[in-house]
């Protein structure tokens, strides 16, 4: 077993989708911790709002089933890979940290996500975890998210609840 810290984020029909992630990481894993969702505009392209959580998993998948796992979600909920990266999608669900692994390939799977210095990632994973040392780095999720320039402006909290 391990522990899986994830990022959950999606701008189209967003509260359906993820109400239907967490639907299904509850069936498949049990007992599943999510942060507070988070309305944060779009990075790297114009587009409406997204809506971004966090969750913890503890995981009987190593992190190349898992991902697999979690790509084959995405796709369940109308997830489009025939369009650019960076744009507006159903679901996205990343699997940020896993365990202490430091690891980069095979595809996309890159532990710790890079992603984890954009405030839709960070704010929640330090609501989750606040002490959560980074792997290969010396900070917690909390010293993170204090250093962090969004953090004076933190995003709004959604109304929308995961669990």
């Amino acid at each position: 077993m391990g522990t899986a810290w994830l990022s959950l984020g999606s701008n189209q029909d967003a509260d359906a989708n993820l109400l239907a992630a967490a639907d299904a990481l509850r069936e498949r894993f049990g007992a599943v911790r999510f942060s507070p969702v988070y309305r944060t505009p779009a990075v790297g392209f114009d587009g409406p709002d997204f809506l971004n959580a966090a969750a913890v998993i503890e995981s009987d998948l190593d992190p190349f089933a898992l991902n697999d796992w979690l790509h084959a979600l995405e796709d369940r909920q109308g997830r489009r890979r025939d369009v650019p990266r960076f744009s507006s999608r159903t679901l996205d669900i990343d699997i940020v940290f896993y365990d202490d692994l430091v690891l980069k390939g095979p595809g996309n799977l890159e532990l710790p996500r890079p992603e984890l210095k954009h405030a839709f990632v960070l704010k929640p994973l330090a609501d989750l975890s606040p002490g959560y040392v980074v792997p290969g780095g010396e900070a917690t999720l909390a010293a993170l998210w204090a250093a962090h320039p969004d953090a004076a402006a933190p995003p709004a909290v959604d109304a929308l609840a995961l669990g």
